[in-house]
């Protein structure tokens, strides 16, 4: 992990000012296949699972014979269910299934360090006052996010209780708003510029940090 500062910085949408990032989550070296994996791995979750198609032996078909086996002059006949006949079976088809791959605990927050990174490193990472937004106010947003020179598409990140924001910021075109506690690395790598609020900027710390020890158990 990087410590090259204690705290980084980052612009405050619609004001002079900037917030503090903590350089123990936005300060993570890049990790590609980590970030691949875990990405992989929350569009997978993502998946219903629900296609399913009938077998050959699930088709509602009758099970006599076409035409009799011989004399006929055709070839022989046996089930109409099967596959390469009309009406038949799907060979091979897809049935429910659970997609989720599984990515341990440790590697996920550090993917999750590594995508945050890569957006304070390139400064496409700004922090919202979503109080500010105690009534929805979309010209604001959007001019906010054009002031700042947020490349699109991108996602606002806001807490559970910030309505205002949420209804401020979601009718933008090309601007995706999510919860902190439902954003994975494939929303934070699948866009081009990050907003959050300073309420989701301490969610996703908290998500993103490593589980420390209590020293003194360890003697």
């Amino acid at each position: 992990m990087a410590t090259k500062a204690a705290t980084m910085k980052a612009p405050v949408l619609g004001k002079q000012a900037k917030a503090d990032l903590p350089a123990a989550v936005f300060g993570e070296e890049f990790h590609e296949s980590l970030v691949q994996e875990t990405a992989r791995a929350d569009l997978a979750a993502r998946r219903r699972g629900t296609a399913s198609t009938l077998g050959r032996g699930e088709v509602s078909m009758t099970t006599a014979k076409a035409w009799r086996q011989k004399g006929t002059g055709r070839a022989r006949a046996g089930a109409l269910s099967v596959p390469h006949r009309r009406g038949g079976g799907v060979a091979f088809g897809p049935k429910p299934r659970d997609y989720a791959v599984k990515v341990n605990r440790k590697s996920r927050r550090r993917a999750l360090r590594t995508a945050l990174s890569v957006h304070a490193a390139r400064d496409s990472l700004a922090v919202v006052d979503a109080a500010s937004f105690d009534e929805p106010a979309t010209k604001r947003a959007a001019e906010g996010l054009e002031k700042w020179g947020a490349r699109r598409p991108t996602l606002v990140v806001i807490g559970p209780e910030e309505i205002g924001a949420l209804k401020s910021f979601r009718n933008i075109p090309e601007v995706t708003v999510m919860s902190a506690s439902d954003v994975g690395v494939a929303d934070l790598i699948g866009h081009a510029s990050l907003v959050v609020s300073q309420t989701a900027l301490g969610t996703l710390s908290e998500r993103a940090q490593t589980a420390t020890r209590d020293s003194s158990s360890e003697e």
